[in-house]
């Protein structure tokens, strides 16, 4: 009942806030909200074009590429299979890897997937992230520019960086013996009754058919309209490499599957790992010990959240998840009503995303929208941009009092 109420308030305020100009004139950018709690999922909002060229709206479970919320999936991956005793979180990477992953500023010091998940290994995204198909890992780690002199691997100053994402999905290959995206097929999308994929070159047809197109701000498509989706080839590959999925040989080079932002989903199928979450204690879908070491790393860093040990636009960032908090030095109150919720943002080409939930009470959102100017800085958390605080209010009305940003 409640909910059905939320649902209608939140279309009604959208009519009433666009004036018939407005609403005669461009579509509202694709925009969905979902609210989950631990019995039901129910979409708030779903407004806006999947895709200009063919006017088809957009729906609450069409597909999207969710940029960072990517990287609390890939740590659910590697949560998940340490619970199947084939990796172990505080283990040096390079004995699964073969070759020695070192910074050359602290040549002694392992590093460690805790380290990578946490952004505490000490890298830096000034060397690219990128590897495409064909080229080595290794050498991309051996350049000192992928390396910040900020204290040794895991206790190195937070900085948050996207090069640690295809590392630690090439050592989850490695210590697994399959493909990332059927490793995360295998232990995350499948048992959650979730259809997603990494890439749309291993997304099924239906999924390609309902893909959200990105579109920038000054309405340029920005990535996935049709032209991008197969037969185009979308995955890196090098000068001269065919874009041969089947030949790729798992350990290599998982840089190729963007485990840092590629993951496209429907928010009905993110909520429904959201709820995985807050269902915990009933569904052990992470063991107790998993559990344990998820919790800990993001309490852990909170706990050492001095300004050489955090950024202040993080909040205890573990193991691909942080919490959205008001106080010092966190300034991440997305909801602005002081209560704490833990999950990830993303934001990439004109997108912004969220995956939020408390594990108290066990509610949550799942959503995305387009069309939003970039960040200002090198890293924007979702309570400095006005759209999505915005957006927020609108879903959730009782949030009266929300602070919204004052846009530059």
């Amino acid at each position: 009942m409640m909910r059905g109420m939320i649902r209608r308030l939140a279309a009604a305020l959208v009519l009433v806030a666009a004036p018939a100009a407005a609403q005669e004139s461009a579509p509202p950018p694709a925009t969905v909200v979902v609210f989950f709690d631990r019995e039901s999922i129910e979409p708030l909002i779903v407004e806006g074009l999947a895709s200009r060229n063919s006017g088809r709206p957009v729906e609450a479970n069409d597909p999207v590429r969710i940029a960072s919320i990517s990287k609390l999936i890939m740590a659910l991956t590697a949560l998940r299979l340490m619970d199947e005793g084939k990796v172990d979180l505080s283990r040096d990477v390079s004995d699964y890897l073969g070759w020695q992953v070192r910074s050359p500023h602290h040549p002694d010091a392992p590093v460690t997937l805790a380290h990578l998940l946490s952004h505490r290994a000490g890298l830096s995204d000034k060397a690219g992230y990128i590897i495409p198909l064909g080229e080595s890992l290794a050498a991309k780690f051996a350049d000192p520019a992928a390396w910040r002199d900020a204290g040794p691997s895991g206790r190195a100053a937070f900085e948050y960086a996207n090069l640690g994402s295809p590392l630690v999905a090439t050592v989850l290959e490695r210590a697994s013996g399959e493909r990332y995206d059927r490793l995360v097929e295998r232990l995350v999308f499948a048992p959650l009754g979730v259809k997603a994929c990494l890439n749309w070159i291993v997304c099924d047809a239906d999924m390609q058919a309902r893909a959200v197109t990105l579109y920038r701000d000054t309405g340029e498509i920005a990535r996935d309209s049709p032209d991008d989706l197969p037969p185009a080839c979308t995955m890196p590959v090098a000068d001269g490499q065919a874009c041969d999925l089947d030949a790729y040989v798992p350990g290599t080079n998982a840089s190729i599957f963007s485990p840092q932002g590629g993951v496209r989903i429907g928010m009905v199928d993110l909520a429904k790992i959201g709820q995985a979450l807050v269902q915990l204690e009933r569904n052990q879908f992470l063991s107790d010990r998993a559990f344990e070491v998820w919790i800990y790393a993001m309490i852990n860093n909170a706990n050492h959240s001095s300004p050489e040990q955090t950024s202040p636009d993080f909040c205890g960032y573990g193991l691909g998840t942080y919490g959205l908090v008001d106080a010092p030095p966190c300034r991440d109150d997305l909801f602005g009503d002081g209560r704490e919720r833990i999950g990830h943002g993303g934001e990439a080409y004109g997108l912004r995303s969220g995956l939020w939930f408390s594990m108290e009470d066990g509610q949550g959102v799942a959503y995305f929208t387009t069309q939003v100017p970039p960040p200002q800085g090198e890293v924007e958390t979702a309570a400095a941009d006005p759209r999505e605080v915005a957006l927020m209010r609108r879903a959730f009305p009782w949030l009266a009092n929300i602070h919204l940003p004052t846009e530059n």
